[in-house]
């Protein structure tokens, strides 16, 4: 690994932040607004890393898929806009840029801006140790698409919901210890996570699929459906009560 490429993530999330806070700024029709941040912030990225990293491959959610990053050792994966929704909602502040490298196989550094907040948490700077966990706990969930297996995991064990919005803002939380855990199934990329986690696995927490398998990064397909992102202590338990939940049969009456 490049020993700066954690301090290139770290400054490229920063700086595609700041353009999306100045295109913020100048308000307007949110459809369009978002659609402006996903695509200047995209069209930064992709030219930084072409300019800085010409050899390494780029996976970009707002960039076309070329298959040759499969045989490549080294690839950029990136969410230029994480939270395109609470993006363009006037006053929110979860959303984020997600910036990761790929490299032989595993996550070796990634940054997640969170730029409304004027924070950055990357794998450049150590992270602070994380207090003990909530009693009760805090899971945190999406604001617009809740998984129902996730509220009878919080029923189970006595967990306390969060909603929060983009998947940056969420493994955010977790990191800097605002909340216990980012459990999630349904409708993600590689893009979602790949940031949050080289930060979360630099910070010591347990990351994974929802089934315990490891977390794997450029694979033909992007789709990375669930995740779990939570201290290790806390691991076993919730690993273990999502098994038995999603193994349960539903009730026909509750849903």
């Amino acid at each position: 690994m490049t020993s700066d490429d954690g301090r290139l993530a770290r400054d490229l999330a920063e700086q595609a932040g700041h353009l999306l806070l100045e295109l913020r700024s100048g308000g307007g029709d949110p459809v369009s607004l978002r659609k402006a941040g996903d695509r200047q912030s995209h069209e930064f990225l992709a030219a930084e890393l072409a300019r800085l990293r010409p050899g390494d491959a780029v996976l970009s959610e707002e960039g076309l898929d070329d298959a040759a990053r499969l045989s490549a050792s080294r690839v950029w994966i990136v969410d230029p806009l994480d939270g395109t929704r609470e993006f363009g909602e006037a006053g929110r502040v979860d959303w984020a840029v997600h910036v990761a490298l790929w490299s032989d196989g595993e996550l070796t550094a990634g940054a997640v801006a969170l730029p409304a907040q004027d924070k950055v948490l990357s794998t450049a700077e150590p992270i602070a140790p994380l207090p003990p966990p909530h009693d009760p706990l805090r899971l945190l969930v999406s604001r617009s698409r809740p998984p129902e297996f996730v509220q009878r995991l919080a029923a189970e064990i006595g967990a306390t919901l969060v909603p929060l919005g983009s998947a940056g803002a969420k493994a955010a939380a977790v990191i800097t210890g605002a909340a216990d855990a980012y459990v999630h199934s349904g409708g993600q990329y590689e893009w979602d996570s790949a940031a949050p986690v080289a930060v979360a696995q630099s910070a010591g927490l347990h990351t994974s699929r929802i089934d315990g398998s490891k977390l794997a990064y450029n694979q033909a397909s992007p789709s990375l459906p669930d995740i779990l992102i939570c201290p290790a202590v806390i691991a076993p338990l919730l690993l273990k009560t999502i098994d038995s939940v999603l193994s349960a049969p539903t009730d026909p009456e509750s849903s």
